[in-house]
């Protein structure tokens, strides 16, 4: 992992296009501002885990529509 250190209104660039900028620090809190092309998704981890998941379990529940069609075929 990088560690990087950034004061207020400096930042940092990935790749060629997205931009993480520090816009304040507040009880121990950092806000931060992305800039990015539209089609770059941007989640919060805890989202984005959350998203993982119900993906999981949708494509789980296919499965099980799968299993029960296959029983009425017989």
């Amino acid at each position: 992992m990088l560690v990087l250190t950034r004061k207020i209104d400096e930042s940092i660039v990935l790749g060629n296009n997205i931009e993480v900028k520090v816009l304040g620090i507040e009880e121990g809190k950092v806000k931060i501002g992305i800039s990015a092309p539209k089609d770059i998704e941007i989640y919060r981890k805890e989202i984005y885990l959350e998203i993982q998941e119900e993906n999981k379990t949708a494509s789980g529940q296919k499965q099980n529509l799968d299993q029960l069609k296959d029983i009425f075929k017989k």
